[in-house]
């Protein structure tokens, strides 16, 4: 039999590590032109990452399909290949199938190591093979039933333009599986970020419910769950919520739904997670306003700034308050056990992705997946339209990889300006920021009209109005990747040295004899300068020294 491969680690380029991911999801009633919308942080501690593509294509019956694992690139088996496959771009497909994941781990003894199938697997063979969310649950379902499944405990956003669903999976022995999911009210938003949100569930509802058969039993079997069918919640039997889980996990989700809802600090004792009696989020909640792309990015872009989880301001700030924490999360002084907080933005971030999927819109035009290839606080989010069959060199750059640079590539040119922008972040930020956000008005400014053009094409030809979606994306692709080229030379130039050159209207300024202007040396800002005398070990303070008459 012909074989044929997959590649499920986003081109093979690197390890992935769990428990480090974002998404938020919308439904249609609840965003500001009806679409239905989720988004994902990747965030992946130094992989690096290209802009998945996997062709449609059709294939001859006995083709089978080998898998390899998201994580380890290691091979697990093959499994029957699908007659017809679709086009997928990043995390979306040709009929604006979206999927995205968290892993939450749970019970460690419930990995299915002899299972075929993997996470990433599920999320790109299901991406290829369906039309619909309901259909997406029925393929990774299916699949993992017939052929196992070897990840810990996943939660993933499943959307199309119509639906947005949020499904839990767990391994249940040799070739076993467990699994429930959601549907998300049209009119609520529901985030989860590597902490299983899934509790009890209306099992009666047939519409907007489903789980395996053994969903129930095999927490029963396990005595894991020992009350009546109707009070059993997923996460108490396979994956309760700890101080981890609530802290570094629940408080993303937290810090989502407090843009949106109001009265949301009545839950601020479950994201701090000390509180055992506190009172736990809600899957879903309904926003107080329409929310927009831009609102989306904004909230991928959080660092609790504001709340009391805020890391800027304080001395692990630095200088000039990151608000970034190194990694890993907790760690230890003196033989005492310490933790940092883990907001939504990290400086980890492989890729981040805002879907885009609208109903009324030829499905071609009506997919946009807005990607950034680093974290998304640092990068600008440009569109990738699901028809594209093309990749900008930019984000499929030949030759760079995890240990190679090239300036051609995203990763390592937004990466080379987050690195410098990080250890003076109140100092250089604001000229990122506004780069970014002129580059990501731009693309919005132009939405309407490049999304007009392309439907009257698509009226006389669909191959037609794709192409010209497929120029569109990778154009502003490349823009992107010219105009953060700039601003790094910005950067080294005006910043050199911790001083600060002095500018007008884009130039620097010189002298009345011609010169570059002296630089500016801006020292210690004032909040930080208080702070390192009150710690210092050391008699820091000049002596007074009596003026000579």
């Amino acid at each position: 039999m012909k074989k044929t491969y997959i590649l499920l680690s986003l081109l093979a380029v690197s390890f992935v590590q769990a428990m480090a991911c974002t998404n938020f999801i919308v439904g249609k009633k609840a965003s500001a032109d009806g679409s239905v919308m989720c988004t994902y942080n990747a965030d992946s501690y130094g992989a690096f990452f290209s802009l998945y593509h996997s062709p449609a294509g059709k294939h001859p019956k006995g083709e089978m399909l080998k898998i390899y694992d998201w994580d380890t690139n290691k091979y697990h088996g093959e499994i029957p290949q699908a007659e017809e496959t679709y086009n997928v771009i990043g995390n979306i497909n040709e009929y604006q199938v979206t999927i995205g994941e968290t892993t939450y781990g749970g019970r460690e003894e419930m990995v299915d190591t002899t299972g075929i199938l993997d996470y990433g697997s599920l999320i790109y063979i299901a991406l290829q093979r369906s039309k619909s969310a309901r259909e997406a649950i029925k393929v990774m379902t299916s699949l993992a039933e017939t052929y196992g499944y070897n990840s810990e405990g996943e939660t993933f956003t499943i959307c199309d333009p119509n639906e947005a669903w949020i499904m839990e999976m767990q391994g249940a022995g040799p070739h076993g599986v467990v699994w429930v999911a959601q549907r998300i009210p049209d009119d609520a938003i529901c985030a989860h970020a590597n902490q299983s949100r899934i509790t009890t569930f209306n099992q009666k509802d047939k519409e907007n419910v489903m789980f395996s058969k053994n969903c129930i039993k095999y927490a029963r079997s396990k005595g894991w769950f020992t009350g009546k069918d109707a009070d059993f919640s997923w996460n108490a039997a396979y994956a309760a919520p700890d101080f981890s889980g609530r802290r570094y996990c629940e408080a993303r989700v937290w810090a989502f739904f407090r843009f949106f809802v109001d009265g949301m600090d009545k839950y601020l004792p479950w994201a701090e997670g000390r509180d055992k009696d506190a009172e736990p989020l809600p899957l879903w909640v309904v926003p107080n306003k329409k929310l927009s792309v831009q609102d989306l990015q904004m909230a991928m872009r959080d660092h609790y700034e504001g709340t009391p989880l805020e890391v800027r301001g304080t001395i692990g700030g630095g200088i000039w308050e990151m608000p970034y924490q190194p990694t890993p999360l907790s760690f230890e002084v003196d033989g005492k056990k310490y933790f940092t907080e883990r907001p939504v933005s990290t400086q980890q971030t492989g890729f981040t992705y805002v879907s885009q999927m609208r109903s009324w819109l030829p499905r071609e035009i009506g997919g946009c997946l807005w990607w950034g290839n680093d974290d998304g606080n640092m990068v600008a989010y440009t569109p990738i339209y699901c028809g594209n069959t093309v990749l900008p060199e930019c984000y499929n750059t030949p030759g760079a990889d995890d240990v190679t640079f090239s300036d051609k590539n995203a990763y390592w040119v937004c990466n080379w300006v987050s690195n410098m922008v990080y250890p003076r972040y109140s100092m250089l930020f604001p000229e990122l920021k506004g780069y970014r956000d002129s580059l990501e008005s731009s693309y919005f400014a132009k939405q309407g009209e490049i999304e007009s053009k392309a439907k009257d094409m698509y009226a006389q030809s669909a191959a037609d109005a794709v192409k010209f979606l497929n120029d569109y994306s990778n154009a502003q692709a490349q823009q992107m990747l010219s105009t953060w080229k700039d601003l790094a030379v910005r950067l080294i130039v005006r910043y050199n040295d911790m001083a600060v050159r002095k500018m007008k209207d884009g130039k620097y300024l010189k002298t009345k004899y011609g010169l570059i202007e002296p630089v500016e040396r801006p020292g210690y800002p004032a909040d930080y300068a208080r702070k390192m005398i009150q710690l210092s070990k050391k008699d820091m303070q000049e002596p007074v020294e009596e003026k000579k008459p």
